[in-house]
Parts: structure tokens; C-alpha cells; sequence
């Protein structure tokens, strides 16, 4: 996805049904999303530095997690600092199964 958002973006697009008509894609509007959804600009919210998480009401246990635990580096291959080989095995089979059939591929 790093190597080609607008393929992506498209190929997303139409997995999930919505997919761009040419009138979209002449104003520009994949390139937008594609700003939009960036590391440096979801990064920049300030929302990351202000706001917190916090569990239900109902619940009896309280904690609260910081937007900004959301974030990490934004790098290719950062996961590994965070996910045990077990853990990477289970996201890969899940995600494998959800996109099956899709044409989209990880690797």
C-alpha cells in the first residue's frame, strides 16, 4: 500500500462495494483520501494529544488509555517490536481469510 496508495485506495474502494466513478478520480478525490488517511496527518490530529479512552461506565474496572497509545512510528515492519511470532501467525490467518477472494494480497 506504502508503494502504490492510489491502486490500493482504488482496489479497497471497490471490495467494499463503493467503488470510484471517473468523475471522482478526475477531481482528485483519491488523492484526497489518500492525505487524509496518512500517517503525518492522522499523526498531526490533535485529538492524539489531547483525549482519552475510557472504559464504560458499566463496567467495574476504570483505566483510561491515551489517544496517543494509538500511534507508533509509522513504519514498515514496527509491528514486530509489538507482536510475538504466535500473534503475527493468528493476524495473518485472519486476515488471509478476510480477504480472500478479494484480489488483494500481503507479503
Amino acid at each position: 500500500m506504502k508503494q502504490e496508495p492510489v491502486l490500493y485506495v482504488k482496489r479497497l474502494a471497490e471490495f467494499v462495494g463503493q467503488p470510484f466513478s471517473a468523475e471522482e478520480e478526475s477531481e482528485g478525490v483519491v488523492d484526497q483520501i489518500i492525505k487524509l488517511c496518512s500517517f503525518e496527518h492522522l499523526s498531526s490530529l490533535g485529538i492524539k494529544k489531547t483525549a482519552q479512552l475510557q472504559e464504560p461506565k458499566a463496567s467495574s474496572l476504570k483505566f483510561l488509555v491515551n489517544n496517543r497509545d494509538f500511534f507508533r512510528k509509522g513504519q514498515i515492519g514496527d509491528w514486530k517490536h509489538h507482536f510475538t511470532d504466535e500473534m503475527a501467525k493468528r493476524v495473518d490467518h485472519i486476515t488471509g481469510e478476510k480477504i480472500k477472494g478479494s484480489g488483494l494480497t500481503f507479503g
